[in-house]
């Protein structure tokens, strides 16, 4: 097993240290996942489900895509 400083001292010199990793174990904080509960009028729920057939996804991965991408342009600075 590899001190820290060795591993510090592979990773600086570029080498592949991915096999000195625990992956298993491994978590990105920032895309933890949390449920949230939204209720959409049945009407929403039409039009969701059916732009999610056209492309071939779920309905919920279309509202995390929508939902991403306003969030993205919100973060952006406006052009205008």
């Amino acid at each position: 097993m590899k001190t820290t400083e060795d591993f510090d001292r592979s990773f600086d010199k570029g080498e592949d240290v991915v096999g000195d990793l625990d992956l298993s174990t491994a978590r990105r904080p920032a895309e933890e996942q949390k449920r949230v509960n939204v209720d959409f009028p049945a009407w929403m729920v039409a039009a969701l489900d059916a732009e999610a057939r056209h492309l071939g996804v779920t309905r919920q991965s279309i509202i995390k895509i929508w939902l991403a991408e306003r969030l993205e342009q919100r973060q952006r600075p406006s052009a205008f």
